[in-house]
């Protein structure tokens, strides 16, 4: 649908507004990592999938009001932008997967709501922060409705929203991570019916991946629909069983099986190795600033790089550094001092996926 103003921006003094009955809030990890990406799509047909959801969160707050006329405001903060939804079948607005997400649930129509959604994470990062705010939202609305939806049904929800609603090509793995969190190995043996089996690791083993792993953001939101549809045309004519999609398969349980063993040299190498199968469906997945990470890395002793999501310019990296903290300093200070675009984005491994709770403006918290 076309993107256009589904309700005129609101003043600072349309702000103002009576107290909310309840409030919901919810919270979603985005993922780093994911070898084996690019096999959790319809034209792999199946695939196997190593991620590793991590915080910073998506934030999504859902102010209930019962006064005042029924409707729907979304507040999109890290863009500025606060309007009313305009219902279906109005042409969708500024942002169309927030809005597609919020039709899909269908709350209840007398509810008077505020939506307000927030990442620390740049757009276009590559990280799945698309699915952790779709997941985070579509959680944080289910609350509001009859039932409640599992992990599993949420992730299918975000990504039906995704590709049913808006025709986006999308995979499952983002939503999967986002909605379970930790660290993951997924089956996907029918697209999009997938298993997600979670990698328990002991404490000391968790901490250690948590400290060697850097998130660097590469300075610009990736734009690659043109090389990202070239690819597909390419994957679609060669078949699932295709050289290059079974390299990438090949890297999720490697990763698993070395985070298993405490090997992280074998994880870097995994890590190494999806992103040269990225590079062989289309070099320009792995995009220039990343390329430049990754020589920095390797004079500086990292283990392995994974360019996160489906790769392009701009986007993110994922870095694997060894044992040596201070190491692992210098390295982000030589990445940083390269370009003025590159930033280090701290990273903690989360231990749980999608968490929703609902208070009211008196009461505590409850799940």
């Amino acid at each position: 649908p076309p993107t256009i103003s589904s309700g005129p921006r609101m003043s600072g003094k349309e702000t103002s507004q009576p107290r909310p009955a309840r409030v919901v809030n919810s919270i979603a990890p985005i993922r780093v990592c994911d070898n084996g990406g690019w096999t959790d799509t319809w034209f792999a047909g199946r695939g196997a999938i190593f991620n590793i959801g991590v915080y910073p969160y998506a934030e999504v707050q859902v102010q209930v009001f019962e006064e005042g006329e029924p409707g729907i405001v979304l507040h999109a903060e890290n863009y500025g932008e606060r309007y009313a939804v305009a219902p279906p079948p109005s042409p969708w607005g500024p942002h169309p997967l927030l809005e597609a997400a919020i039709a899909y649930m269908k709350v209840p129509e007398q509810l008077r709501l505020e939506v307000t959604i927030h990442s620390e994470v740049p757009t276009g990062a590559g990280t799945g922060t698309s699915a952790a705010v779709t997941v985070a939202l579509v959680g944080a609305l289910d609350a509001l409705t009859p039932g409640r939806r599992t992990a599993h049904e949420v992730a299918y929800a975000a990504q039906a929203v995704e590709t049913e609603m808006l025709h986006r090509q999308c995979g499952i793995q983002d939503q999967l991570a986002s909605a379970y969190g930790g660290i993951n190995y997924i089956e996907m043996f029918d697209y999009p019916r997938a298993t997600v089996s979670a990698i328990r690791l002991p404490d000391a083993l968790w901490w250690e991946l948590e400290r060697r792993l850097v998130l660097i953001y590469l300075g610009r939101s990736h734009d690659s629909s043109a090389i990202h549809e070239q690819v597909i045309r390419e994957l679609e004519n060669a078949g699932p069983g295709c050289p290059p999609l079974e390299d990438l398969r090949k890297t999720a349980p490697r990763s698993r099986d070395a985070l298993y063993a405490g090997d992280f040299a074998a994880l870097g190498r995994a890590m190494a190795e999806n992103t040269e199968a990225q590079a062989r469906l289309n070099p320009a997945l792995v995009g220039t600033e990343a390329t430049d990470v990754i020589a920095i890395a390797g004079e500086r002793g990292a283990l392995g790089w994974k360019v996160n999501g489906a790769g392009g310019e701009g986007g993110s990296i994922t870095l694997l550094c060894d044992a040596h903290s201070p190491r692992k300093r210098e390295l982000i200070r030589a990445i940083e001092s390269a370009s003025p675009d590159f930033r280090h984005i701290p990273t903690y491994l989360s231990r749980a996926g999608l968490r929703v709770w609902t208070a009211g403006p008196e009461s505590g918290a409850r799940e």
